[in-house]
């Protein structure tokens, strides 16, 4: 059975950094794809960062490009979400999700836009405010 935790969220002022981990068990974390998500107050989750193991693609999300970065440690089977730069409008709650129906016919942005994902974590707050 897939398990993923999240953790690292918390307060930060704007321009700080925070890294979040999501730390699977069940499966191998370098064969499928993950993706974060990030939802804020009232809103649907957001596609910010989806990676996929069939070609090694990367698809960030306009508003967190060049800030925002997902490495992997696949020993421990753990996903980060290196986050530099945050702004007032990263305010969220963050999930990491893994799917391994979809990711060999579904390039990774799509699987972020249209959240093709079957295991999804508890999520973690970020809260950024000065």
């Amino acid at each position: 059975q897939v398990h993923l935790v999240e953790s690292g969220g918390g307060l930060v002022q704007p321009g700080g950094s925070l890294r979040l981990s999501c730390a699977a068990s069940g499966f191998i974390a370098d064969y499928g794809a993950i993706g974060w998500f990030r939802q804020a107050p009232g809103k649907e989750p957001e596609g910010i960062a989806c990676v996929s193991s069939n070609d090694g693609n990367i698809y960030y999300a306009d508003s967190i490009k060049g800030r925002f970065t997902t490495p992997r440690d696949i020993a421990s089977h753990t996903v980060y979400l290196q986050m530099n730069g945050l702004k007032p409008s990263d305010t969220g709650i963050y999930y990491c999700a893994r799917d391994v129906e979809n990711f060999r016919t579904t390039p990774a942005q799509q699987l972020c836009a249209r959240r093709l994902f079957d295991s999804w974590g508890q999520g973690t707050q970020v809260t950024v405010a000065s």
